[in-house]
């Protein structure tokens, strides 16, 4: 076994992994990864099944260090600055931290969450069948609680497997699909306002929920009804008029109307949004929601396709020098070396 020590890390950072099912009749939520692709893809690097356990970074920077033997990683979702030792490492790849180096992460650019998976998987004691960490229930492990220095990770000693990077499809850059309602008719024309309006993440958003900062959305009738079922992505509307996208970390029911619901397709890619940049919804019919869906599974199952093998082109000068790689070497002024012979020169023939 091997270790990965948390010399430093910033908030919203935990170990997260698929989630927990089957128990929210019961109130407990499902938590899991903010982004289950970049997940998927961090773990398919290091040969994990998809939804295994693995350290989710939020905004700010962290630093990594392998202890007691070398311990292979993946790296993928918002990319950040990132190196090993002073050399530049890339996202979306595989690498292997000899023991003792350090991998050092910066802010993370154009997106919210990266994924480091630990090949084999990070050790824990399972909770309601997951390692994911919910802080305000107490859950998770190894540790019930976000990351902090001094942590330690313990997984599997690195193999000797080459090292892999992933052929992602590009994010597109287009409007916030959702399925309107369940509430929706508690809106009136707030509806039309709520698709036409560009919308900001607060400051103050969690995994719990993403609070939205843009135009007042009135309801017709108040703003408390009988507490029914949320789901990830439910879009909550509470007294204030500034709707709240559940995530994660949400409650399993809620009072509040619900103007639409982000579909599961497309959560990853708003949980991905930083705070401050701007972004629309765009209403869509559950058919159209349904087949996203299903195009989403497929690109899950196809993770392991998409991994290509990374030939290292390192070179080491003082080594270079002191081999001979000109072969038959020659010297362009001893004639001897390099002339071929003349055919009065050739020796003859019986």
């Amino acid at each position: 076994m091997s270790k990965l020590l948390i010399s430093a890390i910033g908030p919203a950072s935990s170990v997260q992994d698929g989630g927990r099912y089957g128990a929210q009749r019961y109130g407990l939520t499902p938590g899991g990864a903010m982004d289950r692709l970049a997940l998927a893809a961090a773990n398919s690097l290091v040969g994990n099944t998809p939804f295994a356990a693995a350290v989710e970074i939020g905004p700010f920077g962290a630093t990594f260090a392998a202890h007691e033997g070398a311990v292979r990683v993946g790296l993928a979702g918002a990319p950040r600055n990132a190196d090993i030792a002073g050399r530049k490492v890339a996202f979306d790849t595989s690498m292997t931290l000899m023991d003792g180096e350090v991998l050092t992460l910066g802010f993370a650019r154009g997106g919210s969450f990266s994924y480091l998976a630990l090949e084999g998987g990070i050790e824990g004691e399972p909770m309601f069948g997951s390692l994911s960490v919910n802080a305000r229930a107490g859950l998770g492990s190894p540790y019930p609680r976000p990351l902090q220095a001094g942590d330690e990770l313990h997984g599997a000693s690195a193999t000797t497997a080459i090292e892999r990077r992933i052929d992602l499809p590009p994010v597109p850059d287009a409007p916030i699909r959702v399925l309107m309602g369940p509430q929706d008719d508690e809106f009136g024309d707030a509806t039309i306002l709520f698709l036409d309006s560009e919308w900001k993440i607060s400051a103050t958003s969690d995994r719990m929920g993403y609070r939205l900062e843009g135009p007042v959305i009135r309801h017709l009738h108040g703003h408390n009804i009988v507490s029914d079922g949320t789901v990830n992505g439910s879009i909550q509307v509470p007294g204030n008029g500034q709707p709240i996208v559940l995530m994660p970390d949400r409650g399993t029911s809620g009072g509040y109307p619900k103007i639409a619901t982000v579909i599961s397709a497309d959560l990853g890619r708003l949980a991905q949004i930083p705070g401050g940049r701007g972004f629309r919804f765009r209403a869509i019919g559950m058919a159209e929601a349904q087949a996203e869906v299903r195009k989403f599974a497929e690109l899950l199952d196809t993770l392991p396709d998409r991994l290509r093998s990374i030939e290292n082109f390192d070179f080491d000068i003082e080594a270079l020098q002191d081999a001979n790689v000109a072969g038959a070497a020659v010297s362009a002024v001893d004639t001897q070396t390099w002339q071929t012979p003349s055919s009065t020169d050739a020796p003859a023939r019986d």
